[in-house]
């Protein structure tokens, strides 16, 4: 697995891609402290993390597109399912890969909030709960984006429907609306909410379920991924 990690995560930045989304990152968050924080005095980084979250969704599904699809396209994925490693290190090492780059492009909202305390005393929960809430949404759709890499060799494919799917999942909540009548399906879109869980986080409330849930999620499509692979090696 470490070495699939440290294959990708170098690949990050030998491919314009990883840079391309940390430039995004960096660029529209930091738009958005300017004009929200440092030139309308505001201590509350709440537009910050809202525009993350969704630059996020739109962003990732580019950064995860290539996981596989790049390797299939390549015919390389024949070596790299028959390599001395595990399947499940293989998709692990991929995505710890992609999670660390995108980490590191969220990480910036914490450089922003230190700049904050220098005048201002600034709501830590909030902040964290943010952060860690941005994490474990992006751990979900890279998870996604391995999943939907795994089944093309086109990139595009795979970044559209990435971006799909995630969208879908957070637009769950709308189902109620649709259904009103329907307890069932009122019960069902709350439990799999992933945009409620998540407006947990931005408010500091750190609840176990909700990482739960999200991690459960991630390792749900990470074994899916996993199973896809093992069906090609055996095809």
């Amino acid at each position: 697995m470490i070495a699939i990690f440290r294959r990708e995560f170098k690949a990050f930045f030998t491919n314009p891609i990883g840079c391309v989304v940390l430039a995004v990152l960096f660029a529209i968050s930091g738009f958005y402290f300017y004009s929200n924080n440092l030139y309308g005095g505001i201590a509350n980084l709440s537009a910050v993390y809202n525009i993350m979250y969704t630059v996020s969704m739109l962003t990732i599904p580019f950064l995860t597109m290539r996981l596989f699809s790049e390797d299939k396209k390549q015919k390389t994925d024949q070596a790299l399912l028959t390599a001395p490693t595990s399947l499940t290190g293989i998709v692990l090492g991929k995505f710890f890969a992609a999670l660390l780059l995108y980490v590191i492009g969220i990480s910036i909202t914490l450089v922003y909030a230190l700049i904050i305390a220098l005048k201002a005393t600034p709501d830590w929960m909030v902040i964290i709960g943010n952060y860690i809430g941005l994490a474990m949404v992006g751990g979900v759709i890279i998870a996604i984006g391995l999943l939907i890499s795994s089944l093309t060799e086109s990139q595009i494919i795979a970044a559209l429907g990435t971006l799909a799917i995630s969208f879908v999942l957070m637009s769950i909540d709308v189902l109620p609306v649709l259904f009103s009548s329907s307890q069932l399906i009122t019960t069902v879109s709350e439990f799999l909410s992933m945009s409620g869980r998540y407006s947990d986080f931005t408010i500091g409330l750190i609840h176990y379920d909700n990482i739960i849930f999200f991690l459960t999620t991630q390792a749900l499509f990470i074994f899916l991924t996993v199973r896809v692979l093992d069906s090609k090696r055996w095809s």
